[in-house]
């Protein structure tokens, strides 16, 4: 769009000051700003930390680790049913090892590691359906908090079909 104006413009340089007149008195104050102005990767290191004071470091969390972080106990589900739930599992348990871990306590009809489609790595929680109720409680009350694999178990009943449709 062109715009037309009569008349004489008078040309200012970009970024000039316009103040006409006694400009002394502001060149004190730019010299000032120009000193303290700070370029945007300064401002973005101060705002993060610049480097200084407490700085975490992420040693854990390297080469694919997950970094260390407080955990978080699920929720204990009442058990119900014989089935139950088993999570805080290690990747490199099967459901073989979960068979026999559950068959000390009471007679296991079925185990099952939860994986992932893509790769078939495990997701770190399974379900181990017992013969009958009784015995899933008495699975809960000996494995519960135990050691297995290097990793402690969180042994509870697993949520039925019921249970999430109310949720």
């Amino acid at each position: 769009m062109n715009s037309y104006s009569s008349g004489r413009r008078t040309r200012r340089p970009r970024g000039g000051a316009r103040r006409r007149g006694n400009s002394e008195r502001f060149r004190g104050r730019q010299g000032e700003v120009k000193t303290q102005k700070k370029t945007f990767w300064q401002r973005v290191a101060e705002f993060f930390g610049n480097g200084k004071g407490t700085r975490q470091t992420a040693t854990g969390a390297r080469n694919g680790a997950q970094p260390s972080r407080p955990t978080r106990k699920p929720e204990r589900v009442e058990v119900t049913s014989p089935r139950l739930y088993v999570c805080i599992l290690s990747l490199d348990a099967t459901e073989s090892d979960l068979f026999e871990l559950f068959n000390g306590v009471g007679h296991v009809q079925n185990a099952e590691v939860v994986s992932y489609r893509h790769n078939q790595r495990s997701k770190g929680f399974a379900f181990v359906q017992m013969q009958t109720v009784e015995e899933a409680k008495r699975a809960v009350q000996e494995l519960h908090d135990k050691e297995f694999l290097g990793r402690r178990l969180v042994v509870s009943g697993a949520k039925s079909s019921e249970h999430q449709l109310r949720s």
